[in-house]
């Protein structure tokens, strides 16, 4: 399974000739970010704000059957249960070889059944940047709690880009001692990819 990031949470995940797109963001809704445009099978919003629901951005293709099994978390994008920015959805891609785990704008803790749902993970996209979501503490322990693979910050702010109100990735990568900082903006997660927190490059 193939995991590229497009920007702020957008990533498109390829596996077996299949391509889903998720959390495409409009032109010019997040700084620095270059605009979405991608071919894909399928298309998958965790919410419907302008920065993660721009489905325009993406030319759906005709395809046969999907590979991939599509699970359905629903949260919260704020700790007060949708009051300050509604809900949110946590989407599980297993293709039977890999299971992944986009976390969207997720904003409160989880609830322990909710948490065992997403253990067993070989891969976690996870925003760390608080204030419109979990920030980098809570990042840490979710992911603690859970054990996955390969965890993949995303909705940050770096040299460039992402909203001035967020935290960096290394205010989340500082608590993890197994961080690989990638040039690409791609990985590859495989039966022999090691564990790792994986802060991929930006797409230029």
């Amino acid at each position: 399974m193939k995991i590229t990031w497009l920007g702020h949470s957008c990533f498109k995940v390829e596996t077996k000739g299949y391509v889903i797109v998720l959390d495409p963001y409009e032109d010019g809704s997040v700084p620095g970010c270059l605009p979405v445009r991608e071919e894909a099978d399928e298309v998958l919003c965790s919410h419907e704000h302008f920065d993660h629901n721009f489905r325009d951005g993406v030319t759906l293709r005709e395809h046969g059957p999907s590979p991939v099994k599509v699970e359905v978390i629903s949260t919260w994008h704020d700790h007060k249960k949708g009051e300050l920015r509604g809900s949110n959805k946590i989407h599980i891609l297993d293709d039977g070889q890999a299971r992944i785990a986009h976390l969207g704008d997720l904003g409160c803790e989880l609830e322990p059944e909710q948490k065992e749902r997403l253990k067993g993970l070989d891969g976690i996209l996870i925003p760390v940047g608080g204030y419109y979501t979990i920030d980098a503490s809570q990042a840490r322990k979710l992911v603690e709690d859970i054990g996955p693979r390969v965890t993949v910050p995303m909705h940050y702010r770096g040299a460039g880009f992402g909203f001035d109100v967020l935290e960096t990735a290394e205010d989340f990568t500082r608590f993890f001692d197994d961080v690989r900082t990638y040039e690409e903006n791609a990985i590859e997660i495989t039966e022999d990819t090691q564990k790792q927190t994986a802060v991929l490059g930006m797409r230029r």
